[in-house]
């Protein structure tokens, strides 16, 4: 499969460097707004063509598969486009920057008959399943409380801190805990709470979000755009507790039994090697299209949408 990609980033460059070294898959394309960056990028990776245009890249007949990772603003313009000029899509979250502008991009790749997922890595990964069987065997009992956390030293990141440019906290960071809490507990919440700390620019600089489930469950997040933080997911049952070692690319998962004195570890599982982790979304582009579907079944239409309208509401929650 030969993947173009739409921008030449950091996130870009991690998954150049995860393609590089995957089978049956092919650096192809490389497209920025300027061809220098283009070129220099090309001979960094290995890849076969560099563009000093996007509308260029998107013109290649040999392209595959568009890798779109430009900032959050430009998601939906360049999602639309590549649509359009015929190529399947592998989109980086947030997938929008609000739900009229996913439903509009969901709906292009619903009438073209191309393949259109959300690059949330953490919903492709091995650790995912693993999470889930351990929730599923009942070894922590009633399950009650979720906490989870992100926090990177990224402020100084101008994509991050200009509002213009779909800034902040919650489309880059928050995205993450609120994808960990709906893998964990489901989409069935009854109330929102939300507060946040704007930058000087007025973008969300970091937040804390508390979601109450109809069943009586609640999730408990945070994030920060200001410091790194321990990333730790910890899922609470009555007879136990799950603790997952990096929400945002899990290296461990630990289960304690419950104790005054400290808790046991009961069980530590191992997140099998990988590339970088990228390399789990992009296999699932290559089934999907092998297929002829639209849609990946790790994170499908609805999915995406649903934590669209979550972070929708949480910014009216905020009153961002």
């Amino acid at each position: 499969m030969k993947v173009g990609i739409l921008g030449c980033g950091g996130i870009a460059r991690v998954m150049a460097g995860t393609i590089a070294k995957m089978k049956d898959v092919e650096n192809y394309a490389i497209a920025s707004r300027s061809k220098e960056k283009a070129e220099a990028f090309a001979k960094e990776f290995g890849v076969t063509k560099a563009y000093g245009s996007y509308e260029a890249m998107l013109s290649d007949g040999e392209v595959e598969l568009v890798y779109i990772a430009v900032p959050h603003s430009h998601h939906h313009q360049w999602t639309l486009a590549a649509l359009q000029a015929g190529k399947h899509v592998l989109c980086e979250k947030a997938f929008a920057v609000n739900e009229a502008q996913t439903r509009e991009m969901i709906e292009m790749s619903e009438k073209t008959g191309l393949l259109l997922t959300e690059a949330i890595w953490t919903r492709y990964m091995p650790s995912r399943r693993l999470i889930t069987e351990v929730m599923e065997s009942g070894v922590i009992g009633r399950p009650l409380t979720i906490s989870a956390n992100l926090g990177y030293r990224i402020d100084m990141n101008e994509r991050i801190v200009r509002p213009e440019l779909a800034g902040g906290a919650l489309l880059d960071l928050t995205v993450y805990p609120l994808n960990f809490a709906s893998m964990v507990w489901g989409d069935d919440i009854d109330k929102y709470h939300a507060n946040c700390i704007l930058t000087d620019t007025g973008v969300d600089g970091q937040e804390t979000v508390m979601l109450a489930y109809r069943d009586g469950r609640m999730a408990s997040l945070y994030t920060t755009i200001y410091a790194l933080t321990d990333r730790r997911g910890v899922i609470v049952g009555t007879d136990g507790f799950i603790e997952v070692e990096n929400i945002n690319n899990p290296q461990e998962i630990r289960v304690y039994s419950p104790d005054r004195n400290g808790p046991e570890v009961k069980e530590r599982i191992v997140v099998p090697e990988q590339i970088t982790g990228y390399e789990y979304e992009v296999l699932s582009c290559m089934k999907a299209i092998e297929a002829g579907a639209i849609e990946c079944p790790e994170m499908p239409h609805s999915q995406t949408i649903q934590m669209m309208c979550q972070m929708d509401r949480i910014k009216e929650v905020m009153g961002l």
